[in-house]
């Protein structure tokens, strides 16, 4: 088993606030290394682990045997709302769990030969795979270009098609030499993997990983108690947007100037935006590379008041 090193673990915690008697949510279990933080600070509460990964909990299981107090579900964090109500706290980790990438045969690494997969949950119908040997080429242009941010998005798209007619690709290493393959030799020259961009977009299609993170951020509020917190590490640009873009708006109030109020009927926000995003401490980066694109944000619920308009007599 691969030791999986958590990310921002003291950032996390403190943003969390954890409560001796609460109820909390790690909608991305892993390999438990937040999770075990967050019980070890619990007394009469309870966690509630969620994760796609069978592996992954049936291994957080073993590293967190002792502890009774903890909730293991198969599901996707965006169904959140189907199990709990009423939580103090929820934490996500969007990142990639070390196991996940370091073991050839799940498919989700550049770095290591093995069929392509990169499938989180691996009862999913629709594999990496798929993906690159059935799509349309418009199709993966888009998502290379939209998921990856690849400039070369057309061009690999083309590439993959063209190989593809020959023979299938279906290991991770015959789609690298695919991608180098369609790229400028001064693009293959640059620091960075090549194939890097097109990876992540091809995970993110497979596990629909920006889909879940808009539909887990407009619906937390429904489970969230007043003065609870909701903490999310983010590892790309992507997932960083939409969690930055949608606690802003969260956050902020758009008062008409043209309205007046009285002082008690201010409206204000109905959350507390509790940082403005940290990234890992030098020192951590020491110990854990994989910590260099992180970025932790958290919010906490509060009450609002809505200013209205009063009626003319």
């Amino acid at each position: 088993m691969t030791k999986h090193i958590s990310v921002m673990p003291k950032e996390t915690l403190d943003l969390l606030d954890v409560k001796p008697d609460g109820i909390y949510v790690d909608g991305t279990l892993g390999r438990g290394g937040h999770s075990k933080l967050i019980l070890e600070k619990l007394k009469t509460g309870k966690l509630y682990c969620f994760d796609l990964d069978l592996q992954a909990i049936e291994e957080s299981k073993e590293i967190l045997k002792d502890y009774t107090n903890v909730i293991y579900i198969h599901d996707n964090f965006m169904n959140m709302n189907k199990y709990v109500e009423k939580v103090d706290g929820v934490l996500l980790d969007l990142g990639v769990s070390s196991p996940q990438f370091d073991e050839a045969e799940r498919g989700f690494s550049y770095n290591y030969d093995g069929p392509l997969d990169m499938r989180m949950n691996l009862e999913d119908r629709i594999s990496a795979y798929d993906v690159v040997n059935k799509y349309e080429e418009k199709e993966l242009e888009r998502i290379f270009r939209e998921y990856g941010e690849e400039k070369f998005s057309r061009l690999i798209a083309r590439k993959i098609v063209e190989v593809r007619k020959e023979k299938p690709i279906d290991t991770t290493f015959a789609l690298v030499d695919v991608i180098k393959s369609a790229l400028p030799k001064k693009v293959l020259s640059k620091k960075g993997h090549p194939a890097k961009q097109c990876f992540q977009a091809i995970r993110i299609e497979v596990n629909h990983e920006l889909d879940s993170l808009k539909k887990f951020l407009d619906s937390f509020d429904e489970i969230l108690k007043v003065d609870g917190r909701v903490v999310i590490i983010t590892f790309h640009s992507l997932e960083d947007k939409l969690v930055k873009y949608h606690f802003k708006k969260i956050t902020s109030v758009e008062d008409d100037v043209r309205i007046a109020c009285l002082p008690q009927d201010v409206k204000h926000a109905d959350y507390e935006l509790l940082n403005h995003g940290k990234k890992a401490s030098n020192e951590e980066l020491e110990n854990n590379r994989r910590a260099k694109s992180a970025i932790v944000r958290g919010v906490r619920k509060v009450y609002g008041k809505v200013c209205k308009k009063k009626e003319k007599d």
